[in-house]
């Protein structure tokens, strides 16, 4: 199987952080509780070994495949943690904070790139994938406005090192900045950092330094609910760009831009609403210790899922090829991501 080796080393790798945090923090600095995430070790073990190491091709297949799909399980696993009625006020709660930070990356990050001399292509691409969802959301927008494919490259590199950085970052910024309140770091983080599988990594740091789950369940939905403006911005792309163009582009179909694993993130919310409905017995024929136990290896399933996609992404993140990108669409990069990240706390500070 073509995915094998490289999944396998991004098992490994998920494996060895979880060992250094323990290592480091328990047997050496001697306390009794590890300060160093599991999380974070793993990720930093895949930056190295990329970096440092050139990985044959056919570890390529296996750690995209845990980048992509271990990692939407691990998405649509963690719905168990949420009733439906949970997840919703989490997203409505989430829900004007998203507004603001999309509308001013998409407004302020384009005309700053315009400034800055980079093509308005390129600069819608990184204002999309800074505000929405990322490289999925650079790759959707990239043929409805005729983008180039070093243009695409551009962005999605670009996005991943700062995503990256803000996902190491972000958790003792939030947890800083909003004074240990989880619910607001989690918004944060949904809000300011990049892709799915970075804000997932991001709250996993969070629970694993302060325990304290819910930050990575509001980040989890806030994330999620970000994700469908893809449904509205990526037409809206292609509109403003045939207003000047007509070169055949057309946007996608709108079903084709909705996320499966945000739907299977919902059932599996739906599941644990269902089950635990009935304190006596789940689904008629689970007693609760029965429930409670299925739940909770689900749960841990979701972070193994998760603690894999961390490893594939450091696996994936190669320093040296940001080498060729110059300083302009970097610059432009990191301006989209302080301003994101400064609109997320304004807006949560000042409506929460």
């Amino acid at each position: 199987m073509t995915v094998l080796p490289g999944l396998l080393l991004a098992l490994v790798l998920a494996f060895a952080g979880q060992y250094l945090s323990k290592f480091i923090g328990i047997d050496l600095m001697g306390l009794p509780k590890s300060p160093i995430s599991a999380i974070m070790m793993a990720i930093i073990l895949g930056i190295i070994i990329r970096n440092t190491i050139s990985l044959p091709a056919s570890l390529q297949p296996g750690i995209r495949f845990g980048l992509v799909r271990v990692l939407r399980l691990g998405i649509v696993l963690l719905g168990i943690r949420l009733s439906l009625s949970e997840a919703g006020a989490i997203g409505l709660q989430a829900l004007p904070v998203i507004i603001g930070a999309v509308a001013a990356a998409l407004l302020i990050v384009g005309f700053l790139a315009k400034r800055m001399g980079l093509s308005g292509k390129l600069g819608t691409l990184i204002a999309v994938g800074t505000s929405v969802c990322g490289a999925t959301a650079i790759v959707a927008t990239a043929p409805t406005i005729a983008a180039k494919d070093d243009e695409v490259s551009y962005a999605v590199a670009c996005i991943t090192l700062f995503g990256v950085i803000a996902m190491l970052v972000y958790p003792f910024a939030g947890h800083w900045i909003f004074d240990g309140d989880a619910v607001k770091s989690g918004l944060f983080l949904g809000t300011a950092v990049h892709e799915t599988a970075q804000v997932a990594g991001a709250g996993l740091v969070y629970q694993q330094y302060y325990n304290d789950p819910q930050a990575l369940d509001v980040a989890t939905v806030t994330k999620l609910v970000r994700n469908l403006g893809m449904l509205l911005i990526i037409p809206l792309m292609s509109i403003l760009y045939h207003r000047n163009h007509s070169d055949g582009t057309e946007a996608p179909k709108w079903y084709t831009m909705v996320p499966l694993f945000v739907i299977g993130f919902a059932c599996m919310s739906l599941l644990r609403t269902v089950g635990d409905l009935n304190e006596e017995q789940a689904f008629g024929f689970l007693d609760p210790d029965q429930w409670k136990a299925i739940v909770g290896y689900t749960k841990h399933a979701a972070e193994l899922c998760l603690a894999i996609a961390m490893a594939a992404v450091g696996l994936g993140t190669s320093i040296k090829g940001l080498k060729d990108i110059g300083l302009k669409p970097l610059g432009a990069g990191l301006i989209a991501a302080v301003l994101v990240g400064g609109v997320s706390i304004a807006l949560i500070t000042l409506l929460y």
